[in-house]
């Protein structure tokens, strides 16, 4: 018919045979397959060890280097914070601690806020402030993180002598059940680590989570029960949020180990133990499959 200009030319059509073929890439014996070997890696990074101090002292130096009060910064922060808790929520709001002096009470969960805080926000940007580094030595990229953790620890041990000064201030002892610390700090640890996987990758790719940290920081303090306990939300919310926020969890353990003699809530422990595994594990595997392109986005 004289609409159609197509031929059949032994059973196929000329226009499609007239078509060059695609392409269907390499064979799949060809293709990258990266493989996660989690032993491997853990071998390497205690194979960094040194590195990572390296980093963490150089931080050290550069955070409090040429300043007069030095390592005092470490505990300024949460002093004042404590100060103002104290005012706003313990004088305004009556926050009941149960007995205990509630700047002693505050300053519990604010170092494990700090901690959280500034891993945080110092993680997040530990790739990004290293490229230079990074991408001229081989290592681990996981030790970038994981150094603004133990610089992060560092200052959580000088606020934890501050803590012990409070105790005599308020002629309190630390209770027996202060064992329980141990686990606690393992859950502390594992979901801060966790995050900052998270974010360190998230910020090379997407720059503007860089602008979103002091919104999260500003907001978090209030979200985590720092300055009151975790019994003002709702017994039916608890176990839900600390799946969410597992620090909340952490920080009510501590008050309990610590203040009131008390084993930590087994229910909420396991759960924010869970919860924290899995942000460790999710990140590491996030970040493992981010980490290639690191050279080519930054």
């Amino acid at each position: 018919m004289g609409g159609q200009s197509a031929q059949v030319v032994d059973g196929r059509d000329t226009e499609t045979a007239a078509r060059p073929a695609v392409p269907e890439g390499p064979p799949p014996e060809l293709l990258f397959k990266r493989r996660l070997r989690p032993a491997q890696t853990a071998r390497e990074l205690w194979a960094a060890r040194e590195l990572v101090r390296a980093l963490a002292e150089r931080d050290l130096r550069a955070r409090y280097k040429q300043a007069v009060l030095g390592f005092a910064w470490a505990v300024l922060t949460p002093l004042a914070l404590c100060a103002i808790f104290t005012l706003v929520f313990h004088r305004a709001v009556r926050i009941d601690t149960g007995g205990v002096s509630y700047p002693l009470f505050a300053y519990v969960g604010l170092i494990v806020w700090q901690f959280f805080s500034n891993t945080m926000n110092q993680g997040a940007l530990s790739l990004a402030n290293n490229l230079s580094l990074l991408n001229k030595v081989y290592c681990p990229r996981e030790v970038f993180p994981l150094a603004t953790m133990l610089v992060a620890a560092v200052d959580m041990l000088i606020g934890v002598g501050v803590l012990a000064v409070l105790f005599l201030a308020t002629w309190t002892a630390p209770a027996a059940t202060a064992l329980w610390v141990l686990p606690l700090l393992a859950i502390q640890f594992a979901f801060t680590y966790g995050v900052a996987l998270i974010l360190s990758v998230a910020v090379v790719y997407l720059r503007d989570v860089r602008h979103l940290l002091p919104i999260i920081t500003q907001m978090g303090v209030f979200a985590t029960p720092v300055a009151y306990p975790l019994a003002r939300i709702p017994v039916r919310l608890q176990e839900v949020y600390c799946g969410i926020n597992p620090l909340g969890a952490v920080i009510e353990g501590y008050r309990r180990a610590l203040l009131y003699g008390q084993a930590p809530d087994t229910g909420l422990t396991a759960i924010a133990a869970v919860s924290s595994v899995v942000f460790l594990v999710g990140g590491y595997l996030f970040f493992k499959k981010l980490e290639t392109g690191i050279a080519d986005v930054a």
